[in-house]
């Protein structure tokens, strides 16, 4: 709707609609100013008033209610943000590095310098849901006596993470036919028995799966045989042996007398199908924390400092007084806890004033914890590649030759 405001005898005119709450009027080619508006009932009993960056008017509305215009220059701290913010190749090229510390053989942590937030978490949600591994996703049974349902094995089954190298392997299609370079055969045969007192086989661990290379060994007889043995042997392309991570996950109990027969066919997929293809545990990141020293502490303040935070701060002798000592700051990468006792000191007395634990915004302290299908450092090898395609594709819908 149309409505006026009048300021000394003056009319403009704005276009509104009645129901907004934050109304933003963009301002034609060659203007320096913009309109912001705020909608108000009349029960709150606000009035016009200026603004930071120009007059505030007062419009009535057809509902009842007022619309609060600001006019807004467009040459504002903002806008000159979002041009020194925007991304330059050379600058990445020459501010880009990455500092490994600490590494094991199921995680990973290491610092990532001059990156935006957007491409940090892109590494994080590829690491989680779209870097392939090789799951059990079909459990074909010959026999099972135990307690435990077909169905609830079978999905416990699926969640053990297999050692396999996705790399080897290829996607099945939904139509594909079972071969060697698509499917991984894992076999389960045990029987719990009892000789006197001695109860054997009572637990069934991970690591009574076998790996078959030929292929199914199902009897051709049998109803459950699903695929047929492959046509070469998997011993021919894969050096390593195909086993789960960790031999001792339970997988069922037995009594005497039960036993479990069955066939797990892995394939390869992703965690966005399941969760069981996620190839970590975990995957996140933090900004680096940075400590600033706004004054001098020194003398008894710094003995206090240094003793509540050894791992961050020290005492060095002061060059300008005899005698004196002042605090000196290490390292800024200390434990959660002393990182925490330094943000509640800072906002303190009689430390307010004299540092402060601020965060750096192009530093990121990035973790890996796999589940041990892959080593972590592989894993972010192949997230970097999996968004390399997705560059490659999308330049290919947007630039087509």
């Amino acid at each position: 709707e149309a409505a006026t405001a009048t300021k000394h005898g003056t009319k403009r005119r704005a276009r509104a609609r009645s129901t907004a709450h934050d109304v933003r009027f963009a301002c034609e080619p060659g203007r320096t100013s913009r309109w912001e508006g705020t909608r108000r009932s009349r029960s709150c009993g606000r009035r016009a008033c200026p603004g930071r960056n120009g007059q505030v008017w007062r419009v009535p509305v057809s509902d009842g209610g007022w619309l609060l215009l600001r006019q807004v220059s467009t040459k504002s701290s903002v806008h000159s943000s979002l041009q020194t913010d925007a991304f330059s190749m050379p600058r990445f090229k020459e501010e880009f590095n990455v500092d490994v510390l600490a590494k094991d053989e199921e995680s990973l942590q290491f610092r990532m310098v001059g990156i935006d937030p957007a491409l940090a978490n892109a590494f994080r949600r590829i690491l989680i849901a779209e870097v392939p591994t090789m799951a059990i996703e079909k459990v074909h049974f010959v026999n099972n006596t135990s307690v435990i349902q077909d169905e609830v094995l079978a999905h416990r089954l699926g969640l053990v993470p297999v050692r396999a190298d996705p790399r080897l392997f290829e996607f099945k299609g939904t139509e594909e036919d079972h071969h060697e370079k698509n499917t991984i055969v894992l076999r389960l045969k045990i029987e719990c028995t009892q000789n006197g007192d001695e109860v054997m086989n009572k637990n069934v661990y991970s690591s009574s799966l076998e790996w078959l290379p030929g292929g199914s060994a199902i009897p051709a007889d049998e109803e459950q045989k699903v695929i047929p043995p492959f046509r070469r042997s998997q011993t021919e392309f894969i050096s390593d042996t195909i086993r789960p991570v960790h031999d001792d996950i339970l997988i069922a109990r037995l009594c005497p007398g039960q036993a479990i027969e069955l066939e797990a066919h892995c394939v390869k997929g992703i965690g966005r199908e399941h969760a069981k293809w996620s190839p970590v545990a975990t995957a996140w990141y933090k900004l680096e924390p940075e400590i600033k020293m706004l004054k001098p502490v020194e003398g008894e303040l710094a003995e206090a400092l240094a003793g509540l935070c050894p791992k961050t701060f020290k005492l060095v002798k002061d060059g300008r007084s005899k005698g004196r000592q002042k605090i000196e700051l290490t390292s800024a990468q200390g434990d959660e806890m002393e990182l925490e006792r330094i943000r509640h000191l800072s906002g303190e007395e009689p430390w307010e004033g004299h540092f402060k634990l601020q965060k750096i915004k192009t530093h990121f302290i990035f973790t890996i914890e796999s589940t041990g299908v892959m080593a972590p450092e592989q894993l972010f090898v192949e997230a970097i590649k999996v968004l390399m395609n997705k560059c490659d594709t999308c330049e290919r819908l947007l630039l087509p030759e």
